[in-house]
C-alpha cells in the first residue's frame, strides 16, 4: 500500500472513530456497515476498539461486533463456513473439530451474521486475499477461485487486476501458463488475537539470529584484517626476496662482462711488453758505434742510400759484383 492510500485510509479512520465516539446502540449501526463498505478502507481495529461498540455485546445488536470482527481478522471463506455451521448447528449439537479460531469465536453468537452487501462482499474477498498472500507469495488459481467463488480464469484475472491491484492493496504478476498470482508486496491487516505474541516471537528470534549473524560477520573481518596483514608481510619479503635477486644477477652479468671486455681488448701495458725494450736500443747503438757493425751498416747504407730507394738500370749493370 502506498503512502497515498495510507494517508487516506487513516484519514477515514480518524473520521469513522471521532463519529463513533459520540454514538452507542442502533446509532453505530450505519458507522459500522460504512466502514465495512468503504472502498479505500481495509483497517477496523480501531473502530472494533472503542468502548461504546464493545457495549453492543450482549445486546440485540452484537452481531455488527461480528461483522466488525469478520471484516479485521476473517475472510470470505469463514463467512460462508459460520453461515452454514449456524445452520447446521440447529440439527446437530456436534462441530467438526478442524475450525479455526476466528470461526468458533463467531459462533459464540446464536445469530447468523447479517446477508452482505456487494460492497462489502467485495471487500471481504480482497481481504481474503491479504490474508492469503500473508503466507504465500505464489497463489495458485485453484486456491484463490476456490476461497473466492469465483468460477472462471478470466473473472479472477479481472477482479485480481481491477480490484486488487488497481485498488493498491497488492503488487503482484500474472502467470497465465503457470496458472498463479505473485505476490511480492501485498498491505497488512489488522493483527488477529494471539498473532501479536507470535510476532514478538518472530521478531525475537530473528533480533537473535541478526546478533549471532553480526558477530560472525565481526569474526570475518577481524579474520580479513588478519590475513590482509600476513598477505602484507609475505608481499614485503616477496619484494626484498626479489631485490635481492636482481642485486646477485646484477653483479654475477657485471663480473662476465668484465673478463668478457679483457679477453677482446688486452690491457695497453700488455700490449706495449710485445716490443723490445729501451736498453736493446741503447745496446744496438752502441754496438753499431764501436765499428764491430761496420760491414752491416754499410750494407745497410748501400741498401738505403738513395733517397727515393730506387736505383738506375746503368748503375746497377755497371756495379761490380761480389
Amino acid at each position: 500500500m502506498d503512502m497515498e492510500l495510507e494517508q487516506k485510509q487513516a484519514e477515514i479512520i480518524d473520521e469513522l472513530v471521532r463519529r463513533a465516539s459520540t454514538c452507542k446502540g442502533e446509532a453505530l449501526l450505519p458507522i459500522i456497515i460504512e466502514a465495512t463498505s468503504h472502498p479505500s478502507l481495509f483497517a477496523f481495529s480501531e473502530i472494533l476498539a472503542l468502548p461504546n461498540v464493545a457495549q453492543l455485546e450482549g445486546s440485540t445488536h452484537s452481531v455488527y461486533v461480528d461483522v466488525l470482527r469478520l471484516f479485521a481478522h476473517g475472510t470470505w471463506g469463514d463467512y460462508k463456513c459460520t453461515n452454514h455451521l449456524l445452520m447446521f448447528r440447529q440439527y446437530s449439537s456436534s462441530l467438526p473439530a478442524t475450525l479455526s479460531y476466528f470461526v468458533f469465536g463467531l459462533l459464540g453468537n446464536a445469530s447468523r451474521i447479517p446477508q452482505l452487501s456487494p460492497d462489502q462482499i467485495l471487500k471481504l474477498k480482497q481481504l481474503t486475499v491479504l490474508t492469503l498472500a500473508e503466507s504465500n507469495k505464489v497463489l495458485p488459481y485453484d486456491t484463490l477461485m476456490a476461497e473466492l467463488d469465483v468460477t472462471n480464469v478470466r473473472e479472477l484475472e479481472d477482479f485480481l487486476i481491477n480490484d486488487c491491484m488497481y485498488a493498491g492493496i497488492v503488487r503482484g504478476k500474472l502467470d497465465q501458463l503457470k496458472r498463479c498470482f505473485e505476490v511480492p508486496f501485498a498491505a497488512g491487516r489488522d493483527l488477529r488475537p494471539g498473532q501479536l505474541g507470535n510476532m514478538l516471537h518472530t521478531l525475537s528470534n530473528w533480533l537473535n539470529t541478526s546478533e549471532n549473524l553480526l558477530g560472525s560477520i565481526q569474526d570475518k573481518i577481524k579474520w580479513a584484517d588478519n590475513m590482509s596483514e600476513i598477505d602484507k608481510k609475505h608481499r614485503m619479503e616477496a619484494e626484498e626476496g626479489v631485490e635481492e635477486v636482481k642485486k646477485s644477477l646484477s653483479m654475477k652479468v657485471s663480473d662476465r662482462l668484465g673478463g668478457l671486455r679483457a679477453s677482446l681488448f688486452p690491457p695497453t701495458n700488455y700490449i706495449m711488453t710485445s716490443y723490445p725494450p729501451p736498453y736493446v736500443w741503447s745496446d744496438l747503438v752502441s754496438y753499431l758505434h764501436s765499428g764491430q757493425g761496420d760491414i752491416d751498416s754499410r750494407g745497410h747504407k748501400e741498401m738505403f742510400g738513395e733517397p727515393s730507394g730506387v736505383m738506375d738500370y746503368e748503375e746497377d749493370r755497371i756495379r761490380p759484383k761480389r
